[in-house]
């Protein structure tokens, strides 16, 4: 571990930290994040006198956000008392036995905090350095914290212009208490990128010895190792031992390497142009004021979280009118349920199919950041927003 790990576990260990998923985040200054290149030589030793072999394996670099998966616990069985986002991941990835067997690992540190810490022009700034990344290496893990690690793993799903494997990855306890998921996790997650079974997958979300397409997964335990889940459609495959098993591939991966990217090339978008999007949830006499605060505040559009198949209450209907007539806002319905599609459509107005609030919200986000043409976004919707497998004629 580095002299500054050993500084911050001390004064952890010594404040007795709880842990802090909101904590400001935490960007490191460039000549701090110096990324750490791997090095990997044959797993026999050289005999003496003849030089070094230097290993052909895939090149594969984390790139560190911080969470859970990088917390220092208050002791060896404070599974909840901990700091998240405070080990680095140059200490973390020195930690792994074995990774010399699986891939040449480098490691970046982008920053060290919470997930929810993150800004989108924050994301903005993590899905560019993913793609730089992937000019040199083979795939990218990237570690984050969970509470909004599905979020995380669906911008770069939209965003990332590679096709080659990038793995989003955390951990529901700190790296330091006894049955950490931390160690494994991450190993597994080097294991899955260096298969290359992933590309043209997208981004997905691995962790528990699973992995899943980051459109359709959620979280859906606060404590659990198993959280992550896809409802209806289960994961894409498992990770066991040496084998690494995909028995269904998400609909992008069927695509042609020509129609395989999205519109939302990052490189052609200031990001002080992102637009704003939020999130109004329903339930029984839902009243107005999320929907007429919300466009009183810019929100260029917003998502429904529908009760049912994704209806809203009378008083937020009406408001939802009045903002599409006076503000042009833009309009996407989902249902809170946890799983099931959606259709509700009309003017200014486009069903979410299955994405579940969270999801849509940043598929708007991201359409309305490059169009503010309602068909234009509304295709985008139905197309790279949607899951549908379609078979080409054979």
């Amino acid at each position: 571990m580095s002299t500054m790990s050993t500084k911050v576990l001390k004064a952890v260990l010594a404040l007795g930290v709880t842990a802090a998923a909101v904590a400001p985040v935490v960007r490191i200054p460039g000549a701090y994040a110096a990324e750490v290149t791997g090095t990997v030589v044959a797993s026999t030793p050289a005999t003496a006198g003849t030089s070094t072999v230097v290993s052909a394996l895939p090149k594969v670099e984390v790139i560190a956000t911080g969470g859970t998966i990088a917390g220092q616990s208050a002791d060896a069985t404070s599974f909840g008392n901990y700091r998240a986002g405070t080990l680095l991941i140059a200490d973390m990835v020195a930690e792994l036995p074995d990774k010399d067997k699986i891939a040449q690992v480098s490691t970046y540190q982008f920053g060290n905090s919470g997930s929810s810490a993150y800004s989108i022009a924050d994301l903005y700034d993590l899905s560019l350095r993913v793609d730089q990344a992937l000019k040199t290496q083979d795939a990218v893990v990237v570690t984050s914290g969970t509470d909004t690690m599905e979020e995380i793993a669906y911008f770069l799903d939209l965003t990332v212009r590679s096709s080659k494997p990038v793995i989003v990855t955390g951990s529901m306890r700190p790296w330091t208490v006894i049955g950490s998921d931390a160690q494994a996790n991450l190993y597994n997650a080097i294991k899955l990128a260096a298969s290359g079974k992933t590309k043209y997958f997208g981004t997905v979300l691995m962790l528990n010895d699973e992995f899943h397409a980051a459109r359709e997964v959620t979280k859906s335990n606060s404590y659990r190792t198993d959280t992550f889940i896809t409802p209806e459609l289960g994961a894409l495959g498992y990770i066991d031992e040496a084998g690494v098993r995909i028995y269904r591939a998400p609909a992008r991966a069927l695509l042609s390497a020509t129609d395989w990217n999205t519109p939302f090339d990052l490189s052609k978008l200031n990001k002080s142009n992102l637009a704003k999007v939020e999130i109004a949830y329903s339930y029984q006499d839902a009243g107005a004021g999320a929907i007429s605060s919300f466009v009183a505040n810019g929100a260029d559009g917003i998502v429904t979280a529908g009760t049912g198949a994704g209806g809203i209450s009378r008083a937020m209907s009406a408001e939802r009118t009045a903002a599409i007539a006076d503000h042009d806002t833009i309009f996407v319905t989902t249902t809170r349920t946890g799983s099931g599609s959606n259709y509700s459509s009309g003017d200014n107005i486009i069903a979410g199919d299955n994405l579940n609030a969270v999801h849509a919200r940043l598929m708007l986000l991201l359409s309305l950041s490059f169009s503010n043409d309602f068909d234009t976004v509304k295709g985008w919707f139905e197309t790279y927003g949607a899951a549908q497998v379609s078979v080409p004629e054979k």
